[in-house]
């Protein structure tokens, strides 16, 4: 076989001779260029070989650019929540400009900036820009976004003063603040005001930076941008303002509130001379030239009321946005559900409460919404003061909402079984390493008791373990179709782990205070455009509410929710007029308290904490302080003792008693009780003058056309609100009472556990 093979490789198989040698001499030929190529290649860096200082320096350069490369990634890394809260549509606020009326007509203020009604730049006095500077930011012209020299100037005035004597934030910053953050003061909030400002340098250039600031900036009284508040306070354009009053302007940017000239005027020209002197200072006036402005100050002309509901204009503006999407229409007037009674009531109980308990109780902001049933919005409050920070916390800031939480745990028991009176049992399985505790940290004593009873103690095992047996996916939908966003699965999630607004979770406790009704919160009424066309109505336009839980469901968690207030822990919350049905919540800390309640006619989420989320001082609950702020606010808000009854529960003796009333006033007197009820002709939708009378003369030329006399003075006039009269020519029927609601007994037999029973139900057995 050998012989074989040899002799046939000789004759016609491969040469392995030739190959071995042509392989040594290509791997030998290989080395040798590789050898010459290294030789070449380091003769070659040999020049660039540094000794002495020149390798110091290079050795420097070379860890600076490692270093700078890994700060990159950091600064990347604390940018991306910056990032984040760089939203587009702040600044549209120049599309829409919009005129805002309460139900009633009245104008209540105005929001947005028409872009060819703007003051350009260019006609904005030079006082009031380097006014401004002066004031604010004096080297905004040289930094990139952030004045390194004048933050390290400020730093070192507040050492010597032991005290914040100057602000550090350049005007770029402060616009970004303005726009996007609240005014916490946090590191947090600072390091994303610092990258947003360096967003901003890179997509404006500093005039359109100057702009927007002098366009955004809350000067008070409502009043947004120098054209504004020139407006408010002096009666004319910003075009003509003289040095006294761009100073008194300029004064403002620091403290609205504080230093507005028509809630302290000695405070307001105190800062006014403060401008003044900063003018010189910064060599932009002589002492001569401002000498005059000091000897006659400015003087402001009451043009307009000096209180408005800036936080529900704020929201309602927001709300104009969404509806006039689309519809290709910029100037608009819109009627609100705001009620400015019910507002100052809202504003001076939190301001009250906050002032006075705030500082001995570390809480340093807070948040109110008052809405009806149906989910029209009386009163937002969205903070402490809305000159120092315009950030609506009760619209923006989602905060845990602790055991307020719980009710829709609870809702989403009803559905599925559970029953009021359903037995539990005061303890829960755990979830991982996590065991739910209750409040003073038991783990649960084991006892059973009805269901409204746990609801009642607000006992975290109960609310742990519903929703484990109902499944925590049913609560999540619960919460999705109420209108609340954002909660996710985890273990504690029943215990109200995720953030909520307050907005939205008072729009999903009204819910069960109309019988289970979507009560989406809605401010616009209706909406007409510069010619006076209608381009939305809430009765025309919005779909009848659809039935989100059943009444029963309703029913029963008003009747659970009641056994909070009278023998739980909302007892604070109790009026003694009506009924009152809530929950009361408070997150870990605790750096959260909550109550959500309801009357028959209101329903108001009442929110305490602080805004860096620092906790508040220990062993409050939302019982201790948000029940009671929802008592003195709600005991002012009703005005009149007719308030319907709430699904599932039995009238109040007052409410009895007011029924009674009406009914004889009736029948004594039925025009007083029509006044009285509200039957007086209702508010007409916006109709603007230009429009009246172009109705009018229409019907002036169509008569005379038609030969038809015109009709006497005092018949109604085209275009008014004609009074309401049925088809038959008959007075309409006074209103019916409210129905009473059935009420099921809560201290009756527990029911029995079939109806409950299931693989994802806890058992409620009948008690002997």
């Amino acid at each position: 076989m050998s012989d074989w093979f040899f002799k046939r490789g000789r004759r016609e198989g491969i040469d392995w001779m030739a190959l071995d040698s042509r392989l040594d001499s290509s791997v030998s030929e290989f080395r040798s260029r590789g050898k010459d190529l290294w030789d070449a290649g380091s003769s070659f860096f040999a020049r660039f070989k540094l000794t002495g200082w020149r390798r110091l320096l290079n050795e420097g350069a070379s860890e600076a650019l490692s270093l700078a490369t890994g700060g990159l990634f950091v600064l990347y890394a604390l940018a991306l929540p910056a990032f984040l809260d760089f939203d587009e549509g702040r600044f549209l606020t120049g599309k829409y400009s919009v005129k805002f009326l309460d139900a009633a007509g009245n104008e209540i203020g105005q929001r947005g900036i028409l872009h060819n009604d703007a003051v350009p730049l260019e006609e904005i006095p030079d006082a009031v820009i380097k006014a401004t500077l002066a004031t604010e930011d004096r080297r905004f012209f040289e930094h990139f976004g952030i004045d390194v020299l004048g933050t390290a100037r400020a730093l070192v005035e507040n050492l010597r003063a032991n005290d914040v004597v100057q602000g550090g934030s350049s005007l770029s910053q402060q616009l970004a603040k303005n726009l996007f953050l609240s005014s916490e003061r946090s590191l947090d909030r600072k390091v994303k005001e610092a990258f947003l400002a360096l967003l901003l340098e890179t997509r404006f250039t500093k005039k359109e930076i100057l702009k927007l600031y002098l366009d955004r900036a809350y000067l008070g009284g409502g009043a947004f941008g120098v054209e504004a508040a020139s407006q408010f306070y002096f009666g004319k354009s910003v075009r003509e303002v003289n040095l006294a009053e761009a100073a008194m302007m300029a004064g403002l940017y620091k403290a609205p509130t504080k230093y507005a000239p028509h809630i302290n005027l000695p405070a307001s020209r105190a800062r006014t001379n403060e401008v003044l002197q900063n003018l010189v200072e910064a060599g932009f006036y002589t002492p001569a030239q401002v000498h005059e402005a000091r000897l006659h100050p400015a003087q402001i002309v009451e043009t307009r009321a000096t209180t408005s509901p800036d936080w529900f204009l704020d929201w309602a503006f927001e709300e104009v946005q969404r509806l006039a999407e689309g519809k290709n229409q910029y100037v608009l007037t819109a009627r609100t559900t705001v009620d400015l009674s019910m507002q100052k009531q809202a504003d001076e109980a939190l301001i009250t409460f906050l002032k006075q308990k705030g500082r001995g109780l570390r809480i340093n902001s807070g948040a109110l919404v008052a809405l009806e049933t149906d989910g029209a919005v009386r009163a937002m409050v969205g903070g402490p003061d809305y000159g120092e920070s315009q950030f609506n916390r009760a619209t923006h800031a989602r905060r845990q909402p602790g055991s307020s939480f719980k009710i829709y745990v609870y809702a989403a028991a009803l559905e599925n079984g559970y029953t009021p009176n359903s037995i539990v049992r005061d303890s829960s399985r755990s979830c991982g390493r996590w065991h739910p505790q209750n409040y003073g940290g038991s783990h649960g004593s084991g006892a059973r008791m009805p269901l409204w009873m746990a609801l009642a103690k607000s006992l975290n095992t109960v609310a742990s373990e519903l929703s484990f047996a109902v499944g925590r996916e049913k609560v999540i939908e619960m919460t999705q179709r109420l209108g609340i966003t954002g909660i996710r699965k985890s273990c504690s999630m029943a215990l109200g782990d995720y953030g909520i607004t307050p907005l939205e979770h008072v729009g999903a406790a009204a819910t069960f205070a109309n019988g289970g009704k979507s009560a989406k919160p809605y401010a616009i009424l209706d909406m007409v455009n510069s010619k006076g066309e209608m381009i939305y109505s809430r009765e025309h336009d919005e779909s009848e509410p659809a039935q989100l839980v059943s009444l029963k469901v309703a029913e029963g968690m008003n009747q659970m929710m009641q056994k909070v207030v009278t023998d739980g822990t909302a007892q604070r919350a109790a009026l003694d007029f009506t009924n009152v049905v809530g929950k009361t919540g408070t997150s870990s800390g605790p750096k959260d308290v909550w109550f959500v309640g309801a009357t028959g006619k209101y329903v108001a989420a009442v929110w305490l904490g602080n805004d860096d989320n620092r906790p508040m001082a220990g062993g409050n609950t939302g019982g201790q302080l948000a029940a009671p702020l929802w008592h003195s606010f709600m005991s002012v808000a009703h005005r009149d003792m007719n308030i319907p009854t709430l699904p599932g529960l039995v009238p109040h003796p007052v409410q009895v008693a007011e029924q009674q009333r009406i009914a004889e006033l009736k029948l004594t007197n039925p025009a007083a009780a029509a006044a009285e009820l509200g039957a007086s002709k209702p508010a007409s939708p916006i109709m603007t003058e230009p429009a009246r009378d172009a109705l009018k003369r229409i019907t002036a030329a169509l008569r005379k056309a038609a030969g038809v006399a015109e009709p006497p003075p005092g018949a109604p006039q085209p275009g008014a609100p004609a009074s309401p009269t049925p088809i038959d020519g008959r007075s309409p029927p006074p209103p019916a009472p409210p129905p009473r609601g059935n009420r099921a007994d809560l201290n009756s037999r527990p029911t029995l556990a079939s109806e409950t029973s299931g693989r994802d139900t806890l058992a409620a057995p009948v008690l002997p």
